[in-house]
């Protein structure tokens, strides 16, 4: 559900592993030594430092054997997994386990919190959740940036905390209400640090399955706050929010095993200490030659970073800004409006009105409306599981956002004959809904958040992210405040109507409209719809006057 930053190369071993063999050695050596000039030859014309490596001009055998080193790294690297990185990141999730937990954990004590509350009362408490978040994102941004990782996790630690703590002790429901604001800022926070701060610490060949992680950690948050209510009933909903604050405060005591990224460190100082020492813990470097060449990878990574933001910079300086280049580029409209169209169909078919409110319209529909609340959430992470493996292989992003959306479309329609009693087993109310969840996570779920970074060259992409981010809140949020009245207006028989039009309309506009957007260039999806772009060679002019320099 997040984005990895571009990642970087490395070379090292754990401690105990087998020793690179004397040709492979060799190469490494024949690497360095064409790229840094470390042959003392000083007669070799690119003869440069290992920051500007990844764009040194190469002939083809000098190209080919860069590549056969890189692959030869990464093979190094492939079990380079210590305790130090396992730590690291799993009090990391704990953030994102919280995001998750807090999604749901409204769902099963409507009935016993401040018995007569208004439907509305309730619902601006669910739907706070999904104020505060995009403000989070913008802050967790923010502070990732100017503070470090580590900085901007134990901040997010405390805001779950403090959220968490008013919640807890809430003597009435508008102060509910604000714990779950703070609680929602905390949220939107963690959805872009946390898998920031994974992407950097993990190692090249296993950057995915580190990402993956963050969406994991959010469904097993889910699906733990519905059986911590099927356990305890929402009876005692103190307990049931007083979770939050707990492993809140359990995070911040972790704090030691929270390493900086080695990554952020050099970004701001190549002389960083403090980055090698996490080097050495994270991957268990056992001499300082391999702790600086993977110093070198990591500084020459940040080199060629920068230049693609000096190139965007350009581009938005001479259009004014990244939301002007959007709205004044014709080829770039399209986009943005398809990407746009998909975050708030992603919302607006009716997800989270499941893990908000899914034990409301199972009462009296199912026996047990926590026990199927619950057996929906274990779908759910099957379901991400599933989705991991065909993001990983050849399905087209239009092949997999059409089966979604018509097998979400078809679980409506047998939800709510469900919930008419024309279909009167219960298990044909759980079984629609646990597909209903199934399927979303299949295509609707993942896709709209990595189609936009598919759709828009670099200089735009930023800000098409930030656009569509803050749209799939504002949806989130009109879900969460309307369907309690969307119920209440047109009855729980037919309160997923709506979403079935809207799924519908999905359907419809990824056939017809959508491009294909896997293994495509910007250019190939502005084509296919209507147009061709720009050229944009700020790029390619910075790299060349780089190697002019060298």
């Amino acid at each position: 559900a997040g984005l990895v930053p571009p990642g970087h190369h490395a070379y090292g071993a754990k401690a105990g592993h087998a020793l690179p063999s004397p040709s492979r050695s060799s190469l490494f050596r024949s690497c360095r030594s064409c790229a840094t000039g470390d042959d003392g030859d000083a007669s070799y014309p690119y003869a440069m430092t290992p920051q500007t490596l990844a764009l040194a001009p190469r002939s083809k055998e000098e190209e080919a054997l860069y590549v056969e080193c890189q692959i030869a790294e990464d093979e190094l690297r492939r079990d380079v997994v210590t305790a130090p990185m396992i730590m690291a990141c799993g009090v990391a999730c704990v953030s994102q386990f919280l995001c998750g937990y807090q999604t749901s954990v409204m769902n099963a004590p409507e009935k016993y919190v401040f018995p007569g509350h208004t439907t509305a009362g309730w619902s601006l408490a669910v739907s706070a959740f999904a104020i505060g978040g995009p403000l989070g994102a913008v802050l967790g941004g923010y502070l990732a940036n100017a503070r470090g990782r580590r900085s901007a996790l134990l901040v997010d630690a405390v805001l779950f905390a403090a959220g968490g703590v008013l919640m807890t002790i809430a003597p009435s429901l508008a102060w509910l209400i604000a714990g779950r604001f703070v609680v929602g800022v905390a949220s939107g926070y963690s959805s872009v640090l946390v898998p920031i701060y994974l992407g950097e610490l993990a190692p090249p060949v296993l950057r995915g399955t580190f990402g993956t992680c963050t969406q994991f950690a959010l469904v097993i948050g889910i699906l733990a706050s519905d059986v911590l209510a099927l356990g305890i009933g929402g009876e005692d909903w103190r307990m049931l929010f007083g979770v939050t604050p707990l492993l809140a405060v359990l995070q911040l005591l972790c704090a030691p095993h929270l390493l900086e990224s080695p990554r952020w460190l050099l970004d701001r100082d190549e002389a960083s200490q403090l980055a090698r020492d996490a080097l050495r813990k994270l991957y268990g470097f056992r001499d300082a030659e391999q702790v600086e060449h993977e110093v070198s990878h990591i500084v020459g990574a940040n080199a060629v970073h920068k230049l693609a933001e000096h190139d965007a910079s350009a581009l938005q300086t001479d259009l004014g800004s990244a939301f002007g280049s959007i709205y004044n580029d014709d080829l770039a409209r399209p986009l943005l409006a398809a990407a746009v169209a998909l975050h708030v169909a992603q919302q607006l078919c009716g997800i989270n009105a499941v893990f908000y409110y899914s034990t409301m319209f199972f009462e009296g529909v199912i026996a047990d409306p926590l026990v199927g609340t619950t057996l929906v959430a274990a779908v759910n992470v099957a379901a991400t599981y599933v989705a991991v493996i065909l993001m990983d292989h050849d399905c087209g992003r239009k092949t997999l956002l059409a089966g979604s959306a018509a097998g979400m479309l078809a679980c409506c329609g047998v939800l709510t004959l469900a919930l008419r009693g024309t279909l009167s087993s219960d298990a044909a109310a759980l079984g629609a809904v646990a597909g209903f969840v199934a399927c979303f996570e299949l295509g609707l779920g993942p896709i709209p958040w990595l189609i936009v970074a598919e759709m828009f060259d670099a200089a735009l992409v930023d800000a098409a992210q930030s656009i569509a981010c803050q749209v799939n809140w504002l949806a989130n949020f009109v879900v969460g405040l309307s369907f309690p009245a969307i119920a209440a207006g047109l009855g729980e028989a037919w309160c997923f109507a709506p979403f079935g039009g809207v799924l519908l309309a999905t359907l419809l506009f990824v056939v017809v409209r959508l491009p294909e957007t896997r293994n495509a260039s910007v250019a190939e999806i502005q084509d296919a719809l209507g147009g061709s772009p720009p050229g944009v060679d700020g790029a390619d002019d910075a790299r060349a006057a780089l190697r002019g320099a060298a």
